[in-house]
């Protein structure tokens, strides 16, 4: 028996099958046990470089600048929220992670080891608070790797690989598992139901209606499970399966040795596209479906655009940048997410890159300043989750400003300039929009409303006013920047002040926080002069005034 460890933390054993028939049972969890320590959980969350996160390399991509040659601001105002510390236990010291699936505002995480040995984990993280993400639960599999993972109705359903041999109750490598769990709370008590299926080792799982399918490798199967009793119903020889998705009830299934096919509830065969690119040996590839378009993550080229309807191929978007120093070969597209109009490839060593559909055509805005390789990515909602071996799970917090905000700032000019915003003294100057900004410097009137981002910081000068409705975040833990409103200046809050750094407030100075549900997050210090005031409610989320 042989495992091989893969690029994009994978693992597939060449083995032969020990059994050619699926077999259900309850486990007796003697392999698995859970950590319940909450502060021990709580210390694998890391705030190191949380805040405002920068998209390189726009400029040169794009060729824009402002007429006075400054940046212009960009889009997409991200902020890291926090990392994650891979699992570690004894045993299983070098657990990555391998897939993500967001359910409302939980992400489940599983992860595995490309060493020898077959060890994993599952995650359960709260980001309904998106300054404060807790880990709600976590299991550890002391012998086996967990390599998918989805939520459906009460139950985790993973997908990975068991060392068969080693196993009283395996009766193959490739495994599917069901395990109850309620708000982020993994229940094993309640037991663990298992089923077994043909393949090296299974790969990735797509849930629909009643249905669980699974892909499980070289040589292995797409499989589908009855969801309640994971009794095998169906399954259908490939080649080399690495991912699976639904569209439409249809079943997309990417198949190393040829490319996508696409088949009926009942497996039969509906659509192939014929894909000739290197996926790689036992690598992790993903697919994604995104309005009319099937997005493919192949390796050396990129992400391949194909059309869900024809098949034809609509474009190849190519990996963006390799960062010097990087290994050439660890620059691959190891998989893809849609998030509306934005497109993120994992693009391993080359990291996280970002582009943007407009129009039926693809536009690259950059790559996302992320440490660590980046091996997998999901997006929902206002989330990404980036995977990476060093530097663990990354959570990107998109920043989107919300349908009602937006209808306030609807008769709003839409923000296109500079990313300095200097508004002289006796200007004013109003602007809706969602932006990345380096600085804000305020000597007459300003009001922004919207989603924005600050890198290097914001002065209010003396006289000046600056209102900000919706959310405005200013500097990360790397490097700390400051809010400083002179005398008599007065800042207006309405929705999220957030700044990784101080807040000065000089004399005569005033904050005011409108309506009952604005929150700072103030990573610093507020020093305030004695005859600075601060107004209204609001929730102080450090406890900083």
């Amino acid at each position: 028996m042989r495992k091989v460890s893969l690029l994009l933390a994978f693992s597939l054993v060449f083995i032969a099958s020990c059994s050619e028939e699926t077999t259900v049972f309850e486990d007796e969890q003697s392999n698995v046990s859970s950590e319940n320590n909450q502060d021990f959980l709580n210390r694998s969350i890391s705030y190191e470089n949380a805040g405002v996160i920068d998209i390189s390399s726009e400029e040169d991509l794009s060729g824009k600048t402002s007429k006075d040659g400054d940046p212009l601001a960009g889009d997409y105002p991200l902020s890291l929220i926090a990392q994650i510390t891979p699992p570690s236990f004894s045993g299983g010291e070098n657990l990555t992670a391998t897939h993500v699936n967001i359910v409302d505002d939980i992400a489940y995480v599983s992860y595995n080891t490309v060493e020898s040995i077959y060890v994993g984990a599952i995650d359960a993280v709260d980001v309904s608070d998106p300054y404060s993400p807790k880990i709600t639960s976590r299991l550890y599999y002391s012998n086996a790797d967990i390599n998918a993972i989805a939520y459906d109705s009460g139950y985790i359903y993973i997908v990975g690989g068991v060392d068969a041999e080693n196993s009283a109750t395996a009766r193959t490598n490739s495994f599917v598992a069901k395990i109850p769990s309620s708000n982020g709370s993994i229940d094993v008590n309640n037991g663990i139901t298992y089923g077994f299926q043909e393949g090296f080792i299974a790969t990735d799982i797509a849930i629909n209606g009643n249905n669980i399918y699974v892909t499980s490798g070289e040589d292995g199967v797409l499989a589908v499970y009855d969801k309640n009793t994971v009794a095998l119903l169906n399954e259908l020889p490939l080649s080399d399966l690495r991912s699976v998705t639904m569209a439409n009830n249809n079943i997309a299934v990417l198949d190393a040795s040829k490319g996508v096919s696409i088949f009926d509830a009942n497996f039969s065969l509906e659509k192939e596209i014929a894909i000739s690119s290197d996926f790689g040996i036992a690598s992790k590839r993903t697919l994604d479906f995104s309005n009319d378009k099937l997005f493919v993550s192949e390796g050396s080229k990129g992400a391949g655009i194909y059309n869900a309807s024809t098949g034809a191929f609509v474009e190849y978007i190519p990996i963006l940048i390799n960062p010097e120093g990087s290994d050439v070969s660890d620059n691959v597209t190891n998989a893809v997410a849609v998030n509306e109009s934005a497109i993120l490839m994992a693009n391993g060593g080359a990291g996280l890159s970002l582009s943007e559909e407009s129009s039926g055509s693809t536009t690259p805005v950059g790559i996302i300043d992320l440490d660590g390789s980046i091996n997998f990515v999901a997006s929902k909602g206002d989330y990404i989750f980036a995977a990476s071996g060093t530097a663990g799970l990354q959570i990107i917090k998109m920043n989107k400003p919300n349908q009602s905000l937006e209808s306030k700032c609807e008769d709003l000019t839409s923000y296109r300039g500079s990313s300095n915003i200097t508004v002289p003294a006796n200007e004013t100057m109003a602007y809706q929009g969602s932006k990345r900004l380096r600085q804000v410097d305020v000597s007459g009137d300003l009001l922004l409303c919207g989603s924005w981002t600050v890198s290097t910081g914001v002065a209010l000068n003396t006289d000046s006013l600056f209102e900000m409705k919706g959310a405005i975040i200013v500097g990360n833990n790397r490097s700390t920047k400051d809010i400083t409103v002179a005398s008599n200046a007065t800042l207006v809050i309405e929705g999220d002040l957030v700044i990784y750094g101080d807040l000065i407030l000089g004399d005569g100075a005033i904050i005011e926080f409108l309506g009952a549900s604005s929150r700072a997050y103030i990573t610093g210090e507020v020093t305030k002069a004695d005859t600075a005031v601060v107004k209204g409610e609001f929730n102080d989320m450090l406890n900083r005034f």
